[in-house]
C-alpha cells in the first residue's frame, strides 16, 4: 500500500503526496458569514481519510462542507469523519421571460418602489441585510439563507453593494427587501432574495424578484438560478411560482 504524507502547503490548503506525486489536495474557505468550508479533491482514495483527517486536527469546528445529493460514497466519507446534515439545498432554473415566468415588473404592491442595483443607500442597505439575518437566526437558530460565493470582510455578509436591488414601502424611513444578483457570461444567480419579516405577505418578495429577472431578459440573459433551502417554505413557493425548474441539489454537512 502506498504511503501517503499530508503536508500544509499553505494557510488554507493541504497536499497529499504518495511517491513523489501529489494525489489529493484539501482546502478551508471562509464564508463571508464565518463559517469554515472543506474541500477534498483526490486522486487515490486512501488519500481522503490521510487528509481529512490532518485538517480536521488543524482546525476548529464547527466546519461545514457541501456534497452532491446523489453523491452517496462522499457523504459516506465525511460522515466517518462526524459530520451530519445541516440543510438540503435545490438548485434551480428561472426563466427571466415573463411569459413563462408569470411575472410582471411592472406591477408592483400598492405603495413599493424598487430601486435598481445600484441605487441604494449603502448604510440602509447593511441596516436591512443585519435586520434579515438576525430574524433568520432568532427564527432557525440556524442560517438558511443561502451561503454567499465571494469573499468580504469577516463579519461583513454584504459582499457587493451595487449587486442590490431593494424595495422601498411608503411612509417607511428604511428598506423592506432586497435582491441580489450577480451575473455570469450569458446567465446569472439569483443569490437571495429577502424581506423584514413585518413587511412580508404584501407581494414585495414577488416583485423583488419579477424586477430582477425583468432585468435579465431586457439584457438577452435568458434564465438565471437559484438555490433554496428545502425547509424554506416561503421561498420554494416564490420559485416555483416564477416557473422554477429544479436543476440538481446538494447537502451541506457539518461537524460541531
Amino acid at each position: 500500500m502506498d504511503t501517503v504524507t499530508i503536508t500544509r502547503v499553505a494557510q488554507t490548503q493541504w497536499e497529499a503526496v504518495a511517491d513523489d506525486l501529489v494525489v489529493g489536495r484539501g482546502d478551508v474557505s471562509r464564508r463571508p458569514d464565518g463559517r469554515l468550508f472543506l474541500s477534498i479533491d483526490v486522486w487515490r482514495d486512501a488519500a481522503f481519510d490521510r487528509l481529512a483527517a490532518t485538517m480536521l486536527a488543524d482546525l476548529p469546528t464547527p466546519l461545514h462542507t457541501l456534497v452532491g445529493e446523489d453523491d452517496h460514497d462522499t457523504t459516506a466519507r465525511w460522515e466517518r469523519f462526524g459530520f451530519t446534515v445541516g440543510r438540503r439545498e435545490g438548485a434551480y432554473d428561472l426563466p427571466t421571460d415573463p411569459r413563462e415566468s408569470g411575472l410582471d415588473a411592472t406591477r408592483l404592491p400598492a405603495g413599493v418602489t424598487v430601486l435598481p442595483a445600484g441605487e441604494a443607500d449603502e448604510d440602509l442597505l447593511r441596516s436591512l441585510d443585519r435586520a434579515i439575518r438576525d430574524e433568520v437566526e432568532a427564527a432557525v437558530g440556524r442560517r438558511v439563507l443561502p451561503a454567499e460565493l465571494l469573499a468580504g470582510p469577516p463579519g461583513d455578509t454584504l459582499v457587493d453593494p451595487s449587486k442590490y436591488a431593494v424595495a422601498v414601502l411608503d411612509g417607511d424611513a428604511g428598506y423592506a427587501g432586497l435582491v441580489r444578483v450577480v451575473r455570469v457570461r450569458r446567465r446569472a444567480r439569483v443569490g437571495l432574495v429577502a424581506v423584514r419579516a413585518d413587511r412580508r405577505r404584501r407581494g414585495i418578495g414577488r416583485a423583488l424578484l419579477a424586477h430582477a429577472l425583468e432585468g435579465l431578459h431586457r439584457d438577452g440573459i435568458a434564465s438565471a438560478w437559484t438555490e433554496v433551502d428545502d425547509s424554506d417554505v416561503p421561498a420554494l413557493a416564490l420559485a416555483r411560482a416564477a416557473g422554477a425548474r429544479r436543476a440538481t441539489g446538494h447537502l451541506e454537512l457539518v461537524r460541531r
